[in-house]
């Protein structure tokens, strides 16, 4: 049985049981990985490959850079089977922890949420016309757009997210836009022509796993995945297929056993890269930037030699 939607809409605001045992009985199996060796990307040069990457794939609110994590998730996952729950709330925190993420306690409120469900654009469209401001608060820089959020009710993939975010003095820590209610606008003083002293703040992401689709991807594959878009602002429309990376999960299952070195790299680029360039465009580019130099820095001498610095 299904938690029903009002019960859900609770958990939004609520402090639910990280891996929590829910009534769904989830289809999700455990098979033995298979490990297959390295994918080429193709042939193009690695800082045009990454470039394209990173352009492809970023999907933060228009005229925003991408957001990520401030120290501190909580992963709560809910519909699931108990050790299901578990497993996959342990998998999503441990790619966090590797992304130097602070993970939150048992019990801790939940900003990594993970509903299963078998119906997943049912359950979308029923949390999004119950709770529209959860999705898309009344503030400058929080969710993308409203087409966004149509195409996330409506998209038939087995796992589909929804990020929201909040644009943060880096100095002081304080909203950095005009929240509902405001009088006036914050007082934000500028850096510069070149550097913003503002930062995108991830706050909340909602992930729909549609466990029917889901079927026959272990909890550990699917955890990666999840983590994967659960860290960063992907665009659910991107196509990742040129790239070795866990994206293509569920397009070539057999192929994929979980986070990749492009994966890890991108992700420690997004976390470690300092975003701060004024123009949202250009915070892409320094991620791009961090990512090659890892990736350079992997590869044998004579491969990165043939490589300039971007």
């Amino acid at each position: 049985m299904l938690i029903p939607t009002f019960a859900i809409l609770a958990l939004l605001a609520s402090s639910p049981e990280v891996g929590a045992d829910q009534q769904l009985p989830s289809i999700i199996q455990d098979p033995e990985s298979t490990v297959l060796e390295d994918v080429v990307v193709d042939g193009r040069r690695l800082d045009q490959a990454i470039d394209d990457f990173v352009a492809d794939i970023v999907a933060p609110p228009v005229n925003r850079g991408p957001a990520r994590w401030h120290r501190r998730v909580c992963v709560g996952a809910v519909n699931f089977r108990t050790e299901v729950a578990q497993a996959l709330v342990d998998q999503v925190s441990s790619v966090a922890a590797n992304a130097s993420l602070e993970i939150g306690e048992p019990g801790c409120t939940a900003n990594v949420l993970i509903l299963g469900t078998e119906d997943g654009s049912g359950l979308a469209a029923g949390l999004v016309e119950r709770a529209p401001r959860a999705f898309r608060p009344l503030y400058s820089g929080a969710a993308r757009s409203r087409e966004a959020l149509a195409r996330f009710v409506a998209t038939d993939a087995p796992v589909r997210w929804w990020h929201v975010s909040v644009p943060v003095n880096r100095e002081t820590g304080y909203q950095g836009v005009r929240m509902p209610g405001d009088v006036a606008p914050p007082v934000v003083e500028a850096e510069g022509r070149l550097r913003t002293p503002l930062r995108n703040d991830l706050i909340k992401v909602f992930i729909i796993v549609d466990v029917a689709k889901a079927g026959g991807i272990d909890v550990r594959r699917l955890g990666d995945y999840v983590g994967m878009v659960a860290l960063a602002q992907i665009d659910a429309e991107a196509d990742p297929s040129s790239y070795d990376t866990v994206l293509n999960l569920f397009d070539v299952p057999d192929s994929q056993r979980g986070l990749t070195e492009w994966d890890r790299s991108y992700l420690e680029a997004l976390y470690g890269a300092e975003l701060n360039a004024r123009a949202a465009n250009q915070q892409g580019g320094e991620v791009s930037s961090s990512m090659y130099r890892d990736l350079r820095d992997a590869r044998p001498i004579d491969d990165a030699e043939a490589d300039p610095t971007p």
